[in-house]
């Protein structure tokens, strides 16, 4: 028999240190109540049309009708089970922020890196995001929705133009403090390409504090939708979402309390899982 040699098995079993950071990471108390929150959420969201086979659509006569077995949330003024609605509306939102949010990951990114390729570029596009970040989420997606109408592509667009600038300067200011460092410098001088420089040098070092500027930025993401759907510029009826359960829900607070708490409750599950996310995300990236 043949022992093995130290390098020999640590080379078929190491895992890349930014992935066994982050796997640390969930296997710690945030990482583990966040992780649970997800996946019982994401799994319900997936589940709906077998769990709930006649839609979110599906009318009854008991209008409005208070917290029982049969409707554990109670029924909204058409007599449709608000639990239901509930969790189609969490179906919409989080189709809708796993779809934004990485796109404007993807582009603010890009963007803040510009500058590895031209100087003058990259500071003219940091004036742009600088105005877009003048302008608060709300304002900004009434503004887009005006020009396009309302709708998911509207909240799609709104969301994903509002984290640009948190994605751009943040890849802007790892540019800058990558372009200091030494292998960075020697491989301008030995005349590699700059676009080469990014690939293999800055944008791996982006690419951590990204992720978890992602986690945070869902959090904002689910309130810029629910903000916008309160007044009436998100989705419009009978497809739900969260916020437009709320802003329905908002006109019979009075008489069906009920009403609001499935909502409520689960955006504040949403945020609770994602926020905890970012956390422990975030808490791996600066042991490193």
């Amino acid at each position: 028999m043949t022992a093995s040699t130290p390098q020999d098995t640590g080379r078929g079993s190491r895992l890349n240190p930014t992935v066994e950071r982050y796997l640390l990471a969930l296997t710690r108390p945030k990482g583990v109540i966040a992780l649970g929150l997800l996946i019982t959420l994401v799994g319900v969201a997936l589940l709906a049309p077998l769990i709930f086979p006649g839609g979110y659509d599906l009318q009854t006569r008991n209008s409005l009708a208070p917290m029982s077995l049969a409707h554990p949330l109670g029924t909204d003024e058409l007599g449709r089970d608000i639990l239901v609605r509930s969790i189609y509306g969490l179906r919409t939102d989080l189709s809708l922020v796993f779809t934004a949010v990485p796109l404007s990951m993807i582009i603010g990114t890009l963007l803040g890196l510009l500058g590895a390729i031209s100087a003058t570029l990259g500071a003219f596009v940091q004036r742009i995001l600088d105005v877009i970040a003048g302008f608060p989420g709300l304002i900004l997606g009434i503004c887009i929705v005006v020009i396009i109408g309302a709708g998911w592509t509207a909240l799609l667009i709104a969301i994903a133009i509002t984290g640009l600038p948190a994605f751009g300067r943040l890849a802007r200011a790892t540019l800058l403090s990558q372009m200091q460092r030494e292998y960075v410098i020697a491989a301008r001088t030995l005349g590699v390409r700059r676009w080469k420089i990014m690939v293999r040098h800055i944008l791996p070092n982006a690419a951590e504090p990204t992720i978890v500027q992602g986690a945070i930025f869902v959090v904002a993401a689910i309130f810029i939708e629910a903000a916008l759907s309160i007044v009436g510029l998100g989705l419009q009826p009978p497809e739900p979402s969260l916020g437009t359960i709320l802003n329905v829900g908002m006109r019979y607070l009075t008489r069906a309390p009920s009403f609001v708490v499935g909502p409520t409750l689960i955006l504040m599950l949403l945020a609770l899982a994602f926020s905890l996310l970012a956390d422990a995300l975030n808490e791996a990236v600066n042991r490193a």
